[in-house]
């Protein structure tokens, strides 16, 4: 089962990235292409189920699975990045994190009205990410179909943040 080969590959590093957070570095998965597929594949499976006409990944490590799982359903993959990064027309929206604050932006020109979007992060832990995408997404006339998620850390409630956008909210291995 892909909850217990993600598990056994995350590895779990202390007092990153500030005195008592447990990070969940998912570097590890990166180096077994046949947990890469199928995190892939099964990412894929819930976007085609809602019908999502893009696949929105989330600076940086969304990009890392959103790209792949945008090419499987042959739709357009759309960044949201940190404050700064983008070069063009953008709307950006400010956020709090589980350990401070950030900013992130999305093209003005990168999602169509009506679209239903999925959005992709590697984690969900506070869902304050998750949740500026969905505002983002919501500012050009989007609709957030789902969003999926690497991991869960279940004790941040993240869920319960993201709900209002969508009741279609996966996780393949939740802490």
């Amino acid at each position: 089962m892909i909850a217990e080969k993600i598990k056994a590959n995350v590895r779990e590093i202390p007092d990153f990235p500030k005195p008592g957070i447990l990070f969940k570095d998912i570097t590890p998965l990166l180096t077994d292409f046949r947990i890469r597929r199928e995190i892939v594949k099964s990412l894929v499976v819930q976007a085609r189920k809602l019908k999502a006409d893009v696949i929105i990944g989330v600076e940086s490590r969304g990009f890392l699975f959103g790209i792949p799982m945008a090419d499987e359903l042959n739709i357009p993959f759309v960044p949201v990045r940190k404050a700064g990064k983008l070069p063009y027309k953008k709307n950006k929206v400010s956020y709090n994190l589980e350990y401070g604050t950030a900013e992130v932006e999305i093209h003005s020109d990168s999602i169509k009205k009506g679209s239903k979007v999925f959005i992709h992060d590697d984690l969900l832990a506070t869902g304050g990410t998750a949740d500026a995408a969905a505002q983002l997404v919501q500012q050009l006339g989007g609709e957030v179909c789902g969003f999926g998620f690497i991991i869960e850390l279940n004790d941040l409630k993240g869920k319960e943040k993201l709900s209002k956008y969508s009741p279609n909210i996966i996780s393949l291995a939740t802490y």
